[in-house]
């Protein structure tokens, strides 16, 4: 049977990336972020379509689909308001604290026989998250969802993200890991053949693979870092003021080294700055460049995020790198759908009387 399937907030396509491996078709991704648009439409066979999905229609959604097929809609709504870094954040005050509601209306609307989101852990903790659950219950669909370690699926990071399914037709979840610990990849057999580069040069065969400039100071500390060491390792005179207050204490790993027996630390937004976190090179004297950072999150060595000629931007580049799905879950998700579909015998549902126009929310859903 046929699948097809839509990614909202597709972001550079790391999700569509890891279907399409797969063999899952996915017809379009929509995400507000311009920037998205090359990487997503030259890696993907997939109409990239810049939107807000909070002024998309059900009806235009449902449309995206292929007819007579079995639909999956995915989302992995930015996950700022939840996330252990915005602990001083006011969601209510934000509309990204209520896309997970606008991402229900569209399924309140368009009914796809399955349903899967990724996003932070701490997700689990807020009111809009189990809004969310409760609401494909309402509407017949069987939800799982639990914390995965995306180590355990082949990405070679250390990397814990929440995985929901639901589907209409039954029992739906997610594989078992395919990598034990002693199995996980690491930062050597994901990076370790990649061109020496100096921090500030660049690769002239891949721009991609480009590294941040030091100053004087932070070359003289990634000297005196150790893979897996921390500031603390360093002389006295290269500490920085703000870590030798009692607050400061608690970063241990900012500006540290990766190692190259053990997956990566967690890849962010603000990877290739190496006082960012444990984002410094095992043993060349640079922060991580941006493709090495592309590779850590399962992204092939020739994706492709900025046009021929176009100048490399760490800040957007990183950016698309960062808030990506890696790959390699992408890929388990996928796998996850089609056993599913397999095992259930899916066929297309259409349930009569389920799609709804956009309608006003209560006062508690308002943003």
């Amino acid at each position: 049977m046929t699948v097809s399937c839509i990614d909202l907030f597709c972001g550079a396509g790391g999700l569509t990336h890891g279907f399409v491996q797969e063999g899952l078709h996915v017809n379009a991704g929509i995400d507000l972020d311009s920037a998205c648009r090359y990487p997503y439409s030259v890696n993907n066979d997939a109409a990239f379509i810049e939107r807000d999905i909070a002024e998309m229609d059900a009806a235009e959604l449902d449309d995206l689909f292929t007819p007579g097929t079995i639909r999956v809609l995915a989302g992995c709504a930015p996950c700022q308001p939840f996330s252990t870094y915005s602990q001083r954040y006011d969601g209510k005050s934000d509309h990204k604290w209520g896309l997970l509601y606008e991402f229900e209306r569209l399924v309140e609307g368009v009914v796809p026989d399955i349903v899967t989101m990724e996003n932070v852990p701490t997700v689990v903790r807020h009111e809009v998250f189990h809004d969310f659950v409760e609401g494909l219950e309402n509407l017949g669909y069987e939800v799982w969802h639990d914390v995965v370690n995306c180590a355990a699926y082949g990405v070679p990071q250390s990397r814990n993200r929440m995985v929901l399914l639901a589907s209409l037709h039954g029992r739906i979840e997610m594989i078992p890991p395919i990598r034990s610990e002693d199995r996980y990849r690491t930062v050597r057999q994901a990076i370790g053949r990649l061109r020496p580069i100096e921090a500030g040069e660049s690769s002239p065969r891949d721009k991609m693979h480009v590294s941040a400039s030091l100053s004087k100071k932070n070359l003289a500390r990634i000297k005196a870092s150790k893979p897996g060491g921390t500031w603390r390792d360093w002389p006295r005179h290269l500490i920085a003021d703000c870590h030798k207050s009692d607050s400061g204490r608690t970063y241990p790993s900012v500006y540290g080294r990766m190692e190259w027996d053990k997956p990566a630390p967690t890849i962010t937004t603000q990877c290739y700055g190496f006082g960012n976190g444990r984002f410094g090179h095992p043993e060349q004297h640079r922060a991580i460049s941006l493709r090495e950072a592309a590779i850590l999150q399962g992204f092939p060595r020739n994706y492709q995020f900025v046009p021929p000629g176009e100048e490399v931007s760490f800040k957007v580049v990183g950016r698309l790198i960062g808030n990506a799905v890696p790959v390699d879950l992408g890929r388990a998700i996928g796998r996850s759908i089609l056993r599913h579909i397999d095992e259930c015998n899916v066929k297309p549902v259409r349930p009569k009387g389920m799609r709804r126009h956009r309608t006003q929310r209560s006062s508690k859903r308002a943003v």
